[in-house]
């Protein structure tokens, strides 16, 4: 009796054990709110967890500690836009003056790329690869670590482009804010249309995006939110507590950091239980 007893107990527990943990459904709240002074931010990037963004009105960049004081600044910049940084290498695209600047510990210079700029407005770079979103001519120029290819051109149909403002690689796709068909797009490495999200939240200017590993977040800057999708495109959240003029997003450490253009902070967003609706 007492080892039937015994083996009950422990199929039991071996049956619990087994069973799926049912995960809580989160989303993301707002937890703190920063305020800059006289910063009016539109990019912002991370070197070693140390947050950099662009003050295109003043054009400079300024490094910011976790309290929103600058501690430091890269002057002499025209209309700096979406940067992007990999190790300590601060890439930064000059809408006013048509070029990608790059500054490190080395010193400051122009990257060489095979064609002509008009108003680049974001750079993204992953690994050896570099893409811009070259706001003026519609399209975007990437570099496969070889050679530059460029793709799309003004237009609304699949795979064009009305003023992309920012550009962002991952590891199969090159993503792109579309920023004036109020809409996401989404293409191989070889400039090929893959899909679209987005043209479905009635968006009124994306001009900024930023993909995680499971998530991508799309600014609506005139709308004032952040959008939040899966990476298949399925709308998830609409981010709107303290959020006026948007412009950029990042996530470090699972927190979403998220600048504003209009007043000058910065927002934090981390992953909080859902509350269900009444």
């Amino acid at each position: 009796m007492m080892r039937k007893s015994i083996l009950v107990i422990i199929v039991l527990v071996f049956a619990s054990a087994c069973k799926e943990k049912v995960e809580v459904p989160k989303e993301w709240k707002l937890s703190k709110t920063i305020q800059l002074s006289g910063v009016n931010p539109i990019g912002l990037t991370q070197v070693h967890g140390e947050i950099w963004i662009s003050d295109g009105d003043h054009n400079r960049l300024v490094k910011i500690d976790k309290e929103g004081r600058i501690t430091e600044t890269i002057d002499s910049l025209d209309r700096p836009m979406h940067i992007d940084a990999i190790k300590e290498t601060i890439f930064i695209p000059e809408y006013g003056k048509d070029v990608i600047e790059t500054v490190d510990k080395k010193g400051r210079f122009v990257m060489q790329i095979s064609d002509s700029l008009d108003a680049p407005a974001g750079v993204s770079v992953f690994e050896n690869e570099r893409a811009i979103a070259d706001f003026y001519n519609n399209r975007i120029l990437y570099f496969d670590g070889i050679s530059w290819i460029s793709f799309g051109k003004e237009g609304k149909a699949e795979g064009e482009f009305y003023y992309p403002t920012d550009v962002q690689i991952t590891k199969d796709r090159i993503w792109v804010a579309d920023a004036y068909n109020n809409r996401v797009q989404v293409f191989d490495k070889k400039g090929a249309f893959l899909a679209m999200m987005g043209q479905d939240q009635k968006m009124n200017a994306a001009t900024g995006i930023f993909v995680a590993e499971n998530e991508v977040f799309v600014t609506d800057f005139e709308n004032n939110r952040v959008l939040v999708f899966d990476i298949k495109g399925n709308f998830l959240q609409a981010l709107k507590d303290q959020i006026e003029k948007p412009t950029d997003m990042l996530v470090i450490d699972e927190v979403l950091y998220v600048i504003n253009y209009r007043n000058g902070k910065l927002n934090l967003f981390n992953k909080q239980p859902m509350v269900a609706k009444k």
